[in-house]
């Protein structure tokens, strides 16, 4: 649940949510949309440029889950919420490949993170399993 004194922050420009500015002790910390601190304390500004410096991009990355099998499964972002976080497997924008969701606490678990160079690719010709 999010707490009551986070402090949404929008994207100046185009008024876009991209985050939380949360109180640590006499600083500030800037949270993602995933709940996870971007930076440790810091003066309010800095919070602000950090969350800004990030915006919504990393939202389009590949991500990888793991603890669903012996390999980590190559997942996308579906849906983010201070309620929840859901993730399906990539489907590589083909519109036929059958695609698993996963639905995760937020905020999000360690084992949904961003892909590694040393990660499976994941790629797979569809039906040829």
């Amino acid at each position: 649940m999010l707490p009551a004194s986070w402090i949404p922050h929008r994207r100046p420009e185009d008024r876009d949510h991209i985050g939380w500015i949360r109180p640590d002790g006499d600083a500030w910390v800037a949270v993602s949309l995933l709940g996870h601190d971007l930076t440790g304390p810091v003066d309010w500004l800095d919070a602000e440029e950090a969350l800004d410096g990030t915006g919504l991009s990393w939202l389009a990355d590949v991500w990888m889950l793991d603890g669903e099998g012996p390999d980590p499964v190559r997942v996308r972002l579906v849906e983010v919420t201070p309620e929840r976080v859901v993730v399906q497997t990539d489907d590589f924008g083909a519109i036929d490949a059958p695609v698993v969701r996963h639905e995760l606490p937020w905020p999000a678990p360690a084992r949904l993170r961003p892909r590694r160079a040393s990660d499976p690719d994941g790629r797979i010709a569809f039906g040829s399993a």
